[in-house]
């Protein structure tokens, strides 16, 4: 049984900082690229943050480049989303995604709203 728990998310205002988690379980976790996407209200889903199964490589969506970074921990199957400089459009729910091979998770998501 395979389950991503995505968890932190919350209300915070503007220009504020958030931290996501997302545990895995049921995969071997150290061998996945774990991404993090995030959908909004009537708009399409992106992805957000990308880091490779041991973490040597990340990306970053232009949007949040320099606010945002993706770590992982191996050792506790867990990666996550450090949120920054936070906006109003950044309201979404986020997603906690992995991948490896045919392998496609995803998570249930998890809130977040920035106010303005």
């Amino acid at each position: 049984q395979v389950q991503l728990v995505e968890s932190g998310g919350g209300l915070v205002q503007f220009g504020g900082s958030l931290r996501l988690s997302c545990a895995a379980s049921g995969i071997i976790f150290s061998i996945y690229t774990m991404n993090w996407a995030r959908q909004a209200p009537g708009k399409e889903r992106e992805m957000v943050a990308s880091i490779t199964h041991n973490g040597a490589t990340t990306t970053y969506a232009d949007s949040v480049k320099g606010r945002f970074t993706i770590t992982r921990d191996n050792a506790k199957n867990t990666v996550y989303l450090q949120m920054n400089s936070l906006k109003p459009e950044d309201t979404a729910v986020y997603y906690c995604n992995a991948i490896w091979t045919w392998d496609n998770y995803w998570g249930q998501g998890t809130q977040v709203t920035v106010s303005s």
